[in-house]
């Protein structure tokens, strides 16, 4: 059955409260431990239903942002998701406090009860109009950066669309490239701040409501963290900055001497090579191709998982007018498939997608068996898979790069280690916003510029005004529909990069390791994972410095100057 076939249907909510409390019911303590089991399982498979459905919606929504049908569906979830939570806690404040927990947690994993116990902290019945509130906030953020026109060399362009010139081997097309994407959201400019301001106001309000100072530590409660706090990710922050910010600005003063560039700009930051960035050498059905013939050699488990994508036609991605931004992985319980969702521009980034969204459908392919809370791991340990993927695809890369081989490699590397300073940064941005709820956007603004000097103190946007007082951060999506996600970037980076530096020594066991932490899924926290399968700790000091030291020898081994 193809994608285009998977049937969607809105939930009959009324059937489903009642199905619901019904089987709430059978969780009580004078059932036995196999009838609360059996109960929880059935309720697992009505929220499975569920959960395809607004699935179902939400992609097909961001294929086309325009599609009537679908946009109501999406307003249907964004109310009603929020509405059902209630329900959905009566079943995890069941099975925390449940007489039976000692051996549920022996059947079921102890990790869900402690996130369990988490979520319940983040959410109370009172909240639910604030959620709905918060949902239609961030799809008005997504759907106004979703209708961007930028007249630009005789078209009309989408962001996405704009990629080819702001990575533009002629230094002049960058600068005007940067100046049209600044005009556009300039003209945005009242509207994002407002939509900021009342997230930013809202969630403040939440975490009040929920018995939270203010919204840092929910944010984090949201995520699931169970083993580390804000304690712990400034320690990290500060080892990026004393680590990684002193290498990155060496890279980028090869970069400046590679490109004959005396005053480099924020405009030439995505331009690493005057003979220009390395390209796919193909169009998309070219690429997927390859893609195809990379995961069929490298193990039995990716060719099987890449061949049910492509019999399903579960990727979408062409960038197509009226189409979301950016990528993303998600996955269709019903129909046990993994969906993939770009925007090809004909980068590299294209062959990013096939890597790395690739490694999100991967891990979850590998762990579908699991229970439907263990699928997924939290989101820092999600991304490892993704960016490790991006690696292990070096042998094929080739493929898609021909004679710009060695140039990606390069790049690829060099470019994972210069974006931990951007990472950490909207990270402490993030946590000065929600720590100063009152601010007005102005004063947001010029934090962020503080911040992004402070990491990234080369940060030289020219004559664009617009950027010069704060504002790179408004094209961030994670900032508004997912705060404090973006750290997780970094976290799973310095996690990949150690997978790297196996690779490089040992492939056989580095690839058995990873294919152990893919179907492990969410089976333990972040930290439980990287312990399980022998990785080091991140947030432990000289973690960074160990990882980058190999890193540096690779690319200070590489002549760039012949690029």
């Amino acid at each position: 059955m193809k994608f285009k076939d998977f049937e969607y249907v809105r939930p009959d909510l009324d059937k489903l409260r009642a199905e619901v409390s019904a089987l709430i019911e059978k969780l009580s303590d004078e059932h036995t431990v196999d009838e609360v089991l059996k109960a929880y399982f059935d309720l697992n498979d009505i929220l499975e239903d569920y959960r395809t459905m607004a699935t179902l919606a939400s992609i097909r929504h961001s294929i086309n942002t325009k599609d009537e049908f679908y946009i109501k569906e999406r307003d249907f979830f964004n109310v009603e998701g929020p509405a059902l939570m209630p329900l959905f806690q009566q079943i995890s404040l069941r099975l925390v406090a449940s007489k039976h927990r000692a051996e549920l947690e022996e059947k079921l994993g102890k990790l869900m009860f402690e996130q369990t116990e988490l979520s319940l902290k983040t959410f109370k019945p009172e909240i639910v109009p604030h959620l709905q509130k918060e949902n239609q906030l961030s799809t008005e953020y997504s759907k106004l950066l979703a209708s961007a026109e930028i007249e630009f060399d005789g078209k009309i362009l989408n962001l996405s669309q704009m990629a080819p010139y702001t990575t533009h081997i002629d230094r002049e097309v960058r600068k005007s490239a940067q100046l049209a994407v600044s005009g556009w959201l300039e003209g945005q400019e009242a509207e994002i701040d407002r939509i900021y301001d009342e997230l930013v106001k809202l969630r403040h309000q939440i975490a009040l409501d929920l018995g939270y100072e203010n919204f840092v530590q929910l944010g984090y409660d949201r995520m699931g963290r169970t083993d580390y706090g804000p304690k712990e990710v400034k320690a990290y922050r500060d080892q990026i900055y004393k680590e990684v910010v002193p290498v990155v600005n060496e890279l980028q003063e090869r970069k400046a001497k590679r490109l004959g560039i005396k005053d480099p700009k924020s405009y030439d930051l995505a331009i690493s090579f005057l003979s220009g960035n390395p390209t796919p050498k193909g169009d998309r059905p070219w690429m997927v191709e390859r893609a195809k013939q990379m995961y069929e050699e490298m193990s039995p488990e990716t060719g099987e998982f890449f061949n049910f994508m492509l019999k399903h036609d579960l990727l979408d991605l062409d960038a197509k007018p009226g189409k979301a931004g950016g990528g993303y992985c998600t996955y269709i319980p019903k129909y046990r498939a993994p969906f993939i969702f770009a925007n090809f521009n004909g980068t590299a980034g294209d062959v990013d997608v096939l890597t790395h969204e690739a490694g999100h459908a991967f891990q979850v392919y590998s762990s579908r068996d699991l229970i439907a809370s263990y699928r997924w791991p939290t989101m820092e340990a999600a991304e490892i898979h993704s960016m490790s993927m991006e690696f292990f695809a070096w042998p094929w890369i080739d493929k898609f790069f021909l004679e710009d081989t060695e140039k990606y490699k390069f790049s690829h590397l060099a470019g994972g280690i210069s974006f931990l300073p951007y990472g950490v940064t909207v990270d402490e941005f993030q946590h000065w916003v929600y720590e100063n709820p009152q601010a007005t956007p102005d004063e947001r603004k010029a934090a962020w510029r503080r911040i992004e000097l402070k990491y990234n103190p080369s940060r030289d946007y020219g004559v664009d005004e617009f950027l010069n007082k704060g504002t790179y951060w408004f094209r961030q999506g994670h900032i508004f529909g997912s705060p404090f996600y973006y750290i997780d970037y970094t976290l799973a980076q310095v996690v990949a990069f150690q997978y790297w530096i196996l690779d490089q020594q040992d492939h056989t066991k580095a690839w058995n390791n990873y294919v152990s932490l893919c179907k492990l899924g969410g089976s333990k926290s972040f930290l439980g994972l990287i312990d399980e399968v022998g990785l080091k700790n991140p947030f432990i000091d000289g973690t960074v410095k160990s990882i980058v030291k190999p890193l540096k020898t690779y690319l200070d081994s590489v002549d760039d100057t012949k690029f």
